[in-house]
């Protein structure tokens, strides 16, 4: 064993973590793919973004992180998230949402605007 091993110990471990972490933010988003498809609310959000991109960007420079990988990452996030909220919110027809939440009502969604961009 050479001396990186209590290195590659701690990365491992933190990868995990992060991988985990993402993990539950995806199934977060999948919770709110569906609220919205219930609710009729649009999947894009831009003020929604915006604020988490300001957030993101200022935890960057608190935690010393180069600002261009704090703005891929949060670019990278959104733009999968985004994108499996859309995907689910399409592919779902009324009866498979009403399987999933049996207790709550649809609402006729309004149409879906696509300008660019993330929520």
């Amino acid at each position: 064993m050479n001396g990186l091993e209590s290195f590659r110990r701690r990365l491992d471990a933190l990868d995990e973590e992060i991988t985990r972490l993402l993990g539950d933010r995806f199934e977060v988003c999948r919770e709110i793919a569906l609220y919205k498809r219930t609710h009729g609310i649009a999947m894009m959000q831009p003020e929604r973004v915006a604020d988490v991109r300001a957030r993101y960007r200022a935890r960057g420079v608190v935690l010393q992180l180069p600002p261009d990988f704090t703005a891929a990452l949060f670019d990278l996030l959104i733009a999968a998230t985004c994108r499996m909220e859309d995907e689910l919110m399409e592919s779902l027809s009324d009866e498979q949402l009403m399987e999933l939440l049996p207790e709550v009502e649809l609402i006729e969604a309004p149409p879906m605007e696509t300008n660019g961009d993330a929520a």
